[in-house]
């Protein structure tokens, strides 16, 4: 048995827990043997070796090094870059830190903005940086002050104007003007015809000038306009708050750009979902939660963040939140367009609807067996917990639901059937579903008086439109307050409308359609995936149908399609 600390001896696995270690002594191995001959093959191996060093799973031998050199030439530039992106949280070497520092200046920008060394370590690296290399150094503020020290001493190295054009006038020094005008390039070489002076004069001090003024334009014209080179992504940062939930440290900048942005949700525009909010408020940890930065800088755009509390050791006292903020991956960007038919997130969400729904059904049918006592005679305390788990496990099924038709939405696998739906008929049929949750609210839906309006759409995803829609809102009903719901005709559709509950009016359509955990949890009969993934759903599955949801100052309006009357050929949008 080894212990952490041990050498690896030649084909040794072991696996530790905790602080220990792991060792795959195969993966090297199994780099160094892959097929480079391929673009992709050397790429691969090239991110593979390089991860394997940065992480210190491998040693940074020279024979190891002369590998990633070689490997590097046959690699594009922007998988160099990302290579040295992800070496960012790593602890890599010295040596390959190096190599990267080396490289284009897009490479070596994204390594030393991140690179954390021993003093001893900066001082030997610094005389092998290019003068690009040092500037960005230059810029960071947490070097430590003999390495900034040492950055200073470079500094008539690296702002000098080198040029090594041909022909290039080298430096002048002092002498006696015969000697000068014997040192300096023929007249004929670099001035103008008119500046040209007869050989056997003397030579003047503003001829001096017009010829250096000419080889100057010369050099200007002759001289490639410089590209302006894109900042480097930053696509991972860690971050603190204060008490307050104000974000005061990232590790990773433009700092400007984050530092003063909150975690809550009672002051100014919020930059986080209600996830975050929502953990702050309870202090407690949450993950992927969303973070979107303005501005234009690196880090402007939408991240998604995972934290933790931080407490007091000797008193317990709150002292904010740590965490790390990482780029969405592409099914979790929430702008990105839908994907076809079988998406990778469509398809991954769909199996674990699948994976989900047999044994939350299971525990339903037990729940319920021990309710109804059909296995024998149950304590009545025994009953009551049973009809709490079956009330808690009918929520799980309708938010599983409600998983599974947002998966085929976005993976446009929605199975739809034409039909005729009565609109009065569906409202009292849901409203009958939902007098449970309006008993527990203490409030209620005051439906309009029966009437003829139709919509021509599928039966099954009208009824679940329409409940799902009712519930979210009655969910945020106040005790007594009741919600009015109007039909009406809208050339050729129908509008099913509802007030919009005291809670939430003032909010906009952005606002409501992030209130995801915002709450969640805390009041009774709230959806179970928050009101902003409900309302989402809902929004989407109308213009599924044909139809839209409208977030109006004060009524959600539900648009669909009219139904025809079979004996005149005209929609059906009778409304009392």
């Amino acid at each position: 048995m080894s212990l952490p600390g041990d050498p690896v001896r030649p084909g040794e696995r072991s696996r530790w827990k905790g602080d220990a270690c792991v060792r795959f002594d195969d993966s090297l191995k199994t780099v160094l043997a892959a097929d480079v001959s391929t673009s992709f093959g050397a790429r691969a191996a090239f991110r593979q070796l390089v991860d394997l060093i940065g992480r210190r799973r491998a040693p940074a031998d020279p024979e190891l090094l002369d590998r990633v050199r070689t490997l590097a030439a046959a690699v594009p530039v922007s998988v160099r870059a990302a290579c040295a992106r992800g070496l960012a949280l790593a602890d890599p070497p010295t040596a390959l830190i190096a190599i990267f520092a080396a490289d284009e200046p897009q490479v070596a920008s994204a390594v030393l903005r991140a690179a954390r060394l021993d003093p001893e370590e900066w001082e030997a690296l610094l005389p092998r940086l290019t003068p690009h290399g040092r500037s960005v150094l230059r810029d960071r503020r947490d070097l430590p002050p003999i390495v900034v020290r040492a950055l200073e001493s470079f500094g008539s190295t690296d702002f000098v104007l080198s040029h090594d054009a041909a022909g290039a006038v080298a430096p002048v020094t002092p002498a006696p003007p015969p000697a000068v005008a014997a040192a300096l390039p023929p007249a004929n070489d670099i001035a103008p015809p008119e500046t040209q002076a007869p050989a056997a004069e003397r030579f003047e001090i503003a001829e001096l000038v017009h010829r250096i003024e000419a080889f100057q334009r010369e050099r200007a014209a002759a001289a490639p306009q410089p590209v302006a080179t894109p900042p480097a992504e930053v696509v991972a940062f860690r971050f603190e708050t204060d008490v307050s939930g104000t974000i005061r440290w990232v590790d990773t900048g433009p700092r400007g750009a984050i530092v003063g942005l909150s975690l809550r949700h009672d002051h100014g525009t919020p930059s986080v979902d209600g996830v975050a909010a929502g953990a702050f408020r309870k202090r407690s940890g949450f993950a992927d939660a969303r973070l979107q930065i303005p501005g234009e800088s690196a880090l402007a755009g939408d991240w998604r963040i995972s934290g933790v509390p931080v407490f007091d050791s000797a008193t317990g006292s709150f002292l904010g939140f740590r965490g790390r903020a990482r780029r969405p991956r592409v099914e979790e960007d929430a702008a990105a367009p839908l994907r076809a038919h079988g998406g990778p997130g469509a398809e991954g969400l769909r199996r674990l609807v699948h994976e989900l729904r047999t044994p939350t059904n299971a525990i339903a049918g037990f729940s319920e067996l021990i309710e109804q006592e059909l296995l024998g005679p149950v304590a009545p305390p025994y009953r009551d917990r049973a009809a709490t788990i079956r009330r808690h496990v009918a929520e799980l099924i309708g938010a599983i639901e409600d998983l599974d038709l947002a998966a085929r939405i976005e993976g446009d696998a929605l199975d739809l059937r034409p039909g005729r739906v009565a609109v009065s008929t569906l409202l009292s049929r849901v409203a009958h579903d939902l007098a449970p949750l309006a008993g527990l609210r203490g409030g209620g839906l005051a439906l309009p008086p029966a009437g003829e309006a139709a919509w021509s759409t599928d039966p099954h995803a009208a009824e679940r439109l329409v409940s799902r829609l009712l519930a979210t809102v009655l969910a945020a009903v106040a005790p007594g307050e009741m919600l009015a719901v109007r039909v009406e005709p809208a050339g050729d559709a129908v509008a099913l409308s509802v007030d919009r509950p005291a809670a939430l009016v003032g909010r906009d359509e952005a606002t409501l359609l992030t209130l995801d955990d915002e709450d969640a949890g805390e009041d009774e009969g709230a959806p179970l995936l928050g009101a902003g993934f409900a309302l989402r759903l809902a929004r989407n599955l109308a213009g599924e149908l044909g139809g839209r949801l409208v977030f109006g100052a004060d009524r959600l309006t539900l648009t669909l399609p009219a139904a025809l009357n079979g004996s005149m050929g005209q929609a059906s949008t009778y409304a009392p």
